[in-house]
């Protein structure tokens, strides 16, 4: 495909946490035979897959650290400054260092200076420009500076002009699409996130190695002491929160806290306090019910509602500012830990847990939480915040749970984990949901029925010296 047969996958972000585009990566040297190289920024570990494929070739930007230290009082300048050395960056990346493709596949957002880099670059070397839309870069530069600002509409302008100079572009919901044909000019191709092969449910035997690999992480967060705390206190080698071996088998805990997984990246579209208050009411409810009860019914009532561990996963800006918040709940049916997970650990323990919880709202309302799909992958009903385009990947009461507000999520986690872990039917139920969820699609399908033909259509013409 093509007459150079290369791709160039562009990145203004940490690759590592970019999975869709490692994904197309991978897709578009497996699946099309493209030698593949990549251009984002360094930081977290990307899929062994993505490292060890021949194919993929990763170049590394470094990034202008330094305009951190700059004053708040100087955020626009900043802005300016920091997108000017990034296209510079991009220019010499795009122009020099990469071999000339027949493709440029770009992330969007950010769109600026992203898109323009691209354009020009795809322009003079005489290749494809294909943009993948994830949301619009002008919604999240809205949740810092106002939809009003002057940079703000400047943004919008700049990604509206150079996304229709795309030679194709893909999205990830119908209703990104139709907003981009009605209202940008723009006609998408929709490629609905799907999991990778390795998201799936995790074995026995995996879950255990995973818990005795990450017990460090859930010891003792500094300045907190809770039942997560005293249970490792008195554990064996052989044994982790959720699993015992003995002799040569592995079983699962019957007294075993439910657990929870969340993924963030800590920023203002995704409200964790959410999740906080809700955990506060079930805490409250499950020990108003231990103390309404008598002697005699107090242990079936504990037997009733399991203790609680949310494992929440992602680095961002504002994860300290929660992590105090954490500390000071005191809660004793609820223990919250934070933690950064290799890329081959996360899908293991989505593929581990008992229930995911979604807080994405998206700053345009317009995209899907990649999360979830990965929680499908494994098998794993979500409870998740509804906003406008959400149905059209969790399912309310068959996948997951939809919700507005954290007494709704209160609920569903007193009604989701009554009788856990044996006697949970709701929840037993949505996880089968989620499991025929997984089945329905895969990346490699979705990619090679929607974006395959479209980078195919693009490319080539190039070959005959068609633009």
């Amino acid at each position: 495909m093509g007459k150079r047969g290369r791709a160039c996958v562009v990145v203004l972000g940490d690759l590592g946490r970019s999975p869709r585009m490692q994904y197309h990566a991978l897709s578009l040297a497996r699946q099309a035979s493209f030698q593949v190289d990549i251009v984002a920024y360094g930081g977290s570990i990307p899929h062994e897959a993505v490292l060890k494929h021949p194919s993929i070739h990763v170049h590394t930007m470094a990034q202008p650290w330094f305009l951190q230290r700059f004053p708040k009082i100087l955020y626009p300048l900043t802005l300016l400054l920091k997108a000017f050395i990034q296209f510079m960056m991009l220019l010499w990346f795009l122009f020099v260092k990469v071999p000339s493709p027949d493709l440029f596949l770009v992330q969007n957002p950010p769109s600026v200076p992203t898109l323009v880099a691209v354009k020009w670059a795809s322009s003079w070397r005489r290749a494809a420009f294909v943009v993948d839309w994830h949301n619009f870069g002008y919604t999240l530069l809205a949740l810092s500076l106002g939809r009003n600002n002057v940079f703000v509409s400047l943004y919008r302008w700049i990604e509206m002009c150079y996304g229709k100079m795309a030679t194709g572009s893909l999205c990830v919901t119908k209703a990104m699409q139709h907003e981009l044909e009605q209202n940008w000019g723009v006609r998408a191709k929709v490629l609905y996130d799907q999991p990778p092969e390795f998201f799936r449910p995790a074995l026995l035997e995996e879950r255990h190695e995973l818990f005795c690999r990450v017990k460090k992480d859930l010891c003792h967060p500094s300045g907190v002491y809770d039942f997560i705390s005293r249970e490792l206190e008195n554990q064996q080698l052989d044994e982790t929160l959720f699993t015992i071996k003995t002799n040569a088998d592995i079983l699962l805990k019957q007294n075993r806290p439910a657990l929870v997984v969340s993924s963030t990246s800590w920023t203002p579209d995704e409200n964790f306090s959410i999740l906080l208050e809700a955990a506060v009411m079930y805490d409250r409810r499950v020990a108003a019910r231990l103390i309404g009860s008598d002697t005699a019914e107090i242990s079936e009532e504990q037997d009733l509602y399991p203790n609680l561990l949310f494992i929440i996963t992602g680095k961002g800006p504002e994860k300290e500012m929660y992590e105090e918040k954490i500390k000071r709940l005191n809660l004793k049916h609820v223990a919250f830990r934070t933690m950064w997970l290799a890329a081959e650990d996360y899908p293991l323990l989505l593929g581990s847990a008992d229930l995911g919880v979604c807080l994405h709202t998206s700053s345009s309302g317009l995209d899907l939480p990649m999360k979830v799909v990965d929680m499908f992958g494994c098998g794993l009903p979500v409870c998740s915040v509804s906003y406008s385009c959400i149905q059209e990947l969790v399912k309310d009461g068959q996948n997951g749970l939809l919700f507005s507000s954290s007494s709704e999520l209160a609920d569903q986690l007193l009604v989701l984990f009554k009788g856990f872990p044996g006697n949970c039917d709701a929840l037993m139920s949505l996880r089968a949901g989620a499991m025929e969820t997984s089945s329905s699609g895969r990346w490699a399908t979705e990619w090679e029925d929607c974006a395959k033909p479209l980078i195919t259509q693009v490319v080539e013409p190039l070959s005959f010296g068609v633009r």
